[in-house]
């Protein structure tokens, strides 16, 4: 069954069979990158608590999407050496949803988690400084 496989996420520009498209969209790197991705959320979800620790995250992430211009020229000017075609236009499309885009939902992702917790210790101080209130209250009646 031959079939022009276009998706909002990628367009197969040949007429080909459906396994022959995957393979191409299923690369050994590829499957690296998500496998990377997959593991850098799960320890994102797991340091969830360490706040300094979400925060290095955090910049990591921030500092892969600031480095994302020179990485679509390294990795185009050398995608022969890892991939079966050239992924890396110039406009670095490609590199933008592929690269940026993940660790961009992972920042934010971070971003919110370190809000909550930001809630959660203003919340703190407030019951410990009505708290502390109640006793000098408490200590002057008596």
């Amino acid at each position: 069954m031959v079939l022009l496989l276009e998706f909002k996420l990628f367009h197969c520009p040949i007429k080909a069979s459906l396994a022959m498209c995957f393979t191409i969209y299923l690369e050994p790197w590829l499957i690296r990158l998500l496998s990377f991705y997959v593991i850098l959320l799960v320890v994102v979800v797991v340091s969830r608590r360490n706040i300094n620790f979400q925060m290095f995250l955090f910049l990591l992430a921030l500092g892969g999407v600031y480095l994302a211009e020179r990485l679509n020229q390294v990795l185009g000017s050398n995608w022969e050496s890892f991939a079966g075609q050239n992924y890396f236009d110039a406009n670095g499309l490609f590199l933008s949803v592929l690269w940026s885009g993940p660790l961009l939902v992972i920042a934010i992702i971070i971003l919110v988690n370190t809000l909550f917790s930001l809630c959660y210790l203003i919340v703190r101080w407030k019951r410990a400084e009505l708290k502390h209130r109640a006793r000098a209250a408490r200590g002057k009646e008596e």
